[in-house]
């Protein structure tokens, strides 16, 4: 994978269709490409067409991800990880701190005025498919779920 913030082109938009299964909704740039070239993340605007908030900046895309992502949710591994914040105090810190990114990120392109973001930051691991989204888009270091989930998924599925 390799972190790009690019324009989303209309052959971008195609792929991600494809990869989805429908049109992106407000999808506005490419923050990840996997090693094909082809988007793993885009990044989505704060507000759809109509004027609807969309808090999820960074949506993950490429299937060779979302399958394997979907299968750490399905053995209870966003579980886990709200179970760790209570126990583990410096990540919980290093969660908030993410979750301060995102906003930051989101706000840059335009403030919704509200301190929700996405994934169920920073109280609790809600959707891990954000996480490792976040991750990919920024690069490593940012968000400690995104992390351990990519690591994981690496060590899994050798991708």
């Amino acid at each position: 994978m390799t972190v790009s913030l690019t324009p989303i082109t209309e052959s971008d938009r195609e792929i991600v269709e494809r990869q989805l299964g429908r049109p992106p909704r407000g999808a506005r740039a490419v923050a990840a490409r996997d090693s094909a070239g082809e988007p793993a993340v885009v990044i989505t605007n704060p507000r759809l067409e109509d004027g609807t908030p969309f808090p999820t900046l960074y949506y993950l895309t490429s299937p060779r991800l979302v399958a394997p992502v979907s299968t750490l949710e399905s053995e209870g591994r966003m579980r886990e990880m709200t179970d760790r914040l209570a126990e583990e105090p410096e990540l919980a810190e290093r969660y908030r701190h993410a979750h301060s990114c995102y906003l930051a990120d989101r706000d840059a392109i335009e403030p919704l005025g509200t301190d929700v973001s996405a994934g169920g930051m920073p109280d609790r691991v809600k959707c891990l498919h954000v996480h490792v989204a976040h991750s990919l888009a920024v690069g490593p270091g940012v968000n400690p779920f995104g992390d351990e989930a990519l690591e994981e998924i690496a060590r899994r599925w050798s991708l």
